[in-house]
């Protein structure tokens, strides 16, 4: 009997040294992964084939054939590729060059006009951690914020063909299922409800009769969204 007992107990050690590493293996596994999502959000060899105005992205730029923009945001870390897919599921996984990646890509709305030419066109991004991706948006909640960071720059195309000023004027949270936010073809209807809902309008920016979104989850598992205005000018 004695003899039994000593062998229970060395089997039960070995059992919870076993659930011990176990559960050390995950928590370096999650680790890991954490690591693994922010780095490849944080991939910032994008910006080596960033286009000039007139000029276009390089040839050797491995983007896919559904680039069509560049985004920056003077004095900000929002400075991507924009893509844009056949429906809005493509790009939230996938990065520009084509490759599975959690942290997905800045991309249009599949409804606008790829040419940038919609009354109101719609970006979407991931909320990454460290301000990667659209978890920059956040600080537009701050009025000061906004007022000091109100200015970007829009290149659209392969060729860099196209180049737009942006004016950033508003940002407020809505829920995804607010129609009018997130529709991109109703300028008047998303005009209307920022007067009316938006936490921070700056009134002094020059108004355009063309408006870009960029919209972001405010949490992980949320309806909610955050959307930061922009004009667009010529």
């Amino acid at each position: 009997m004695k003899r039994f007992w000593i062998w229970m107990n060395i089997l039960y050690e070995r059992v919870m040294l076993l659930f011990f590493l176990v559960a050390l293996l995950i928590v370096i596994y999650g680790l890991y992964d954490a690591w693994y999502v922010f780095n490849k959000a944080d991939d910032d060899s994008y910006r080596r084939y960033k286009p000039t105005a007139g000029s276009g992205v390089p040839n050797d730029a491995p983007f896919t054939e559904d680039y069509v923009a560049w985004i920056t945001v003077d004095d900000t870390n929002i400075d991507y590729p924009v893509m844009q897919g056949d429906d809005n599921m493509k790009y939230l996984n996938i990065n520009p060059y084509g490759e599975y990646s959690l942290s997905g890509s800045i991309f249009l709305d599949s409804r606008n006009a790829a040419d940038f030419s919609d009354d109101y066109s719609i970006l979407y991004g991931h909320h990454m951690e460290y301000g990667v991706m659209f978890d920059a948006l956040d600080d537009f909640l701050d009025k000061e914020y906004l007022n000091d960071h109100s200015t970007g720059t829009l290149i659209v195309g392969q060729d860099g063909g196209k180049v737009y000023k942006l004016g950033i004027f508003a940002s407020m949270k809505v829920n995804v299922y607010e129609k009018k936010a997130l529709d991109p073809v109703s300028l008047d209807s998303i005009s209307k409800l920022i007067n009316e809902k938006a936490e921070v309008y700056n009134t002094s920016i020059e108004k355009s009769e063309h408006i870009l979104a960029l919209s972001t989850c405010t949490e992980p598992v949320s309806t909610n969204r955050l959307l930061v205005f922009c004009y667009v000018y010529e």
